[in-house]
């Protein structure tokens, strides 16, 4: 008895250590005080559950939760049902987790809590918002803004992944965090400009928020604030801005954020900017995606974009066993997935392997008819690529869904028209053209098809057929007075009497007189012609308009301009226009000492003037100098004043020769 009475003295003792510590927040100390009354009692239900609580609080999880399933016939699910769901959690065994709270025979509220964060996680949006109302409606305590945050992120992550237009929950957007969520909704909504102000404004909220606690630092505010500058970059690539994008994302990286998913996301960020430029940068940048406890952070389509772009990565990287292997494990976890399938084929195509390639999406398409649409436009631009267009044409034509829209029966035409094969074109207007006379025959896409058709069949000569076409669309509309005029340009080249009957509708030029001020018109800003204003005729400009009639004005010829050393009592050569090879005197350039002599010789050397002089040579005749002379003679008529006079014997360059002889060739006589 005494050795129990003093158990009990001990274990009050230690209980007062345990309820004292607890109230500090020392559960490091708590625990060694509980682990000494469970070795008085190792079945106390209390100290059991204290020590849990207590493990928890240290970050101890996995032991903690070791402990309740060691303990289950005194730890029952009624008892420690939130301390086991939320070990499970917090080591991500969500699927666990929602198991032990719907097991629970009560739902508290720590369960509901923990039940609307797991739906989360789960990505169970709609069951989420409704946990989350409930909460808010039932309950009333100083938890009541993270409980609107949660419902907010909840929205937010609906409008992102699943594309829902969100409700106005009428939440007052006091706190940076709510600003935030409701930024992330309108992303997802497409309205970027809008989210850009929603951010602005969580940032200030968030600097504001911050400043007033004095043991925050600058440091700690800009590592807050790195998820809302990423989400702005975020916009600024979606926007095309992708170099102010990338500026913003490297700066949030030299921070080093301890958040592995925000690290993460923009890691994959940056790699989808650079595309297949700046390899080297992606490889360093794709690390981050593969850090620890990343695929807990992030949905699953975040996820599934990073994989996709770390296949593209591979294969711009030439790294084709490691892309075929990405791209291969895509598709076995979303079979009916496009992206694997195009990436398996693209990196084929590099191979140069087209037809294997084709042969590959032909086989997802007839696997998939959902998505064949896509697939065939894919292989339809393969075997364009291959240059055979029409097999490209019956891939295309082979999409139901599509023939009948203005861009396919665009396309298709053009092709076959490159092929000259005109009776397929019109095959493709014409069933495009049924098309909408059976689902909207009054739609303006299908009166704009009848009008291409024919006029694609008057350029191809095909004028019955587009007289039919175009006598349709006057049906329509009567009042058309284009529609009528093609129709009479077309008759007047088959039945030109149809087109005089016609021509009989068209309204008259009086009606279709158009109020248009011409001078006003001319002398507008633009005008490529301005007519000239008449001048007025007066005295005898009349009288000559009137007795002779239009007479056209006489140009003034100039005088043409006389040789330097033109001679007026000299006969001008008669044959001075011709070249001198075929001249009749011309009889070719002199072999022998003289002609080698001339220019030539050592500095200083003389030569004598009657060698340059042309006048003297024998085959000059008398009457016309050779053009050659006219330099010559024109330096010995001039007298050179003492100051410009060279010495005697002053030797004369083959330079200055060459100038004086094309002074005198330009106007010889």
């Amino acid at each position: 008895k005494m050795a129990a009475a003093a158990g009990a003295a001990a274990a009050a003792g230690l209980w007062s250590e345990v309820n004292r510590c607890g109230q500090n927040g020392d559960f490091a100390r708590a625990l060694k005080s509980i682990n000494k009354i469970l070795q008085i009692n190792k079945d106390d239900v209390t100290a059991l559950q204290c020590k849990v609580v207590c493990l928890i609080q240290n970050g101890n999880f996995k032991e903690a939760l070791g402990i309740i399933n060691t303990h289950t016939k005194v730890l029952t699910s009624d008892v420690i049902a939130f301390e086991k769901a939320y070990c499970e959690y917090r080591l991500n065994r969500i699927e666990s987790a929602l198991k032990t709270i719907q097991s629970a025979s009560q739902q508290t509220d720590k369960l509901k809590e923990l039940y609307g964060q797991v739906l989360y996680r789960l990505e169970r949006y709609d069951d989420c918002l409704a946990a989350y109302r409930d909460l808010i409606r039932n309950s009333q305590d100083e938890y009541e803004e993270e409980r609107k945050t949660n419902l907010s992120a909840v929205v937010a992550a609906q409008s992102t992944w699943e594309k829902v237009v969100p409700e106005d929950l009428g939440l007052q957007e006091a706190t940076y965090e709510l600003c935030y969520n409701s930024a992330c909704a309108l992303i997802g909504q497409g309205k970027l400009n809008e989210a850009m102000k929603k951010l602005q404004k969580a940032e200030e909220l968030c600097r504001q928020s911050l400043s007033e606690d004095s043991d925050v630092t600058e440091e700690d505010i800009e590592a807050e604030l790195a998820i809302i500058h990423g989400q702005m970059a975020y916009i600024m690539q979606l926007q095309g801005r992708t170099e102010d994008a990338l500026q913003l994302y490297n700066q949030i990286i030299k921070l080093k954020p301890t958040d592995v998913g925000l690290l993460a996301v923009i890691a994959n960020n940056i790699i989808t900017i650079n595309k297949d430029q700046n390899v080297f940068d992606s490889k360093k940048k794709v690390k981050l995606t593969n850090a620890e406890g990343v695929e807990h952070k992030l949905s699953k389509k975040q996820l599934q974009a990073i994989e996709f772009n770390k296949a593209l990565l591979a294969m711009y990287t030439n790294q084709a066993d490691q892309c075929r292997k990405l791209s291969a494990s895509l598709q076995s976890q979303s079979p009916e997935h496009l992206l694997p399938v195009l990436i398996q084929a693209a990196q084929l195509c590099r191979e140069k392997q087209h037809a294997k390639a084709v042969g590959l999406l032909q086989d997802f398409a007839d696997q998939h008819p959902a998505n064949a649409a896509e697939i065939k436009l894919t292989m339809a631009q393969l075997k364009i690529a291959q240059g055979s267009v029409t097999k490209a044409c019956m891939i295309l034509r082979s999409i139901e869904e599509l023939q009948h829209k203005p861009g396919m029966v665009s396309a298709l035409v053009t092709m076959y028209s490159h092929e000259e094969d005109i009776d397929s074109a019109i095959e493709v207007f014409t069933q495009a053209i049924q098309w909408y006379q059976q689902h909207q025959p009054k739609s303006p896409v299908h009166l704009s098809l009848i009008r291409e058709a024919a006029n694609f069949k008057l350029k191809h000569g095909r004028k019955k057929e587009a007289i039919s076409d175009l006598e349709e669309l006057w049906k329509q509309n009567p009042k058309d007075v284009h529609t009528l005029a093609q129709l009479i340009s077309a008759y007047s080249l088959v039945d030109p009497e149809k087109a005089k009957v016609l021509s009989k509708h068209l309204p008259s030029s009086d009606t279709m007189s158009l109020k248009v001020d011409v001078d006003a018109l001319e002398n507008s800003h633009g005008a490529t012609y301005v007519r000239k204003k008449a001048a007025k005729l007066t005295g005898d400009n009349q009288q000559k308009e009137q007795g002779q009639g239009e007479v056209k004005k006489k140009k003034k010829k100039k005088k043409g301009k006389l040789p330097k050393n033109y001679d007026p009592k000299v006969t001008p050569d008669p044959e001075r226009w011709l070249p001198m090879r075929e001249r009749s005197y011309y009889r070719g350039r002199k072999k022998g000492k003289k002609k080698d002599q001339v220019g030539k010789g050592t500095q200083g050397s003389t030569t004598t003037g009657s060698e340059l002089d042309a006048s003297r040579t024998a085959s000059s005749p008398p009457t016309s100098p050779r053009p050659g002379s006219g330099a010559a003679v024109s330096a010995a008529s001039n007298v050179i004043p003492p100051r410009h006079q060279k010495p005697a014997g002053a030797p004369a360059t083959k330079k200055k020769q060459q100038q004086k002889k094309k002074k005198g060739a330009k106007g010889g006589w």
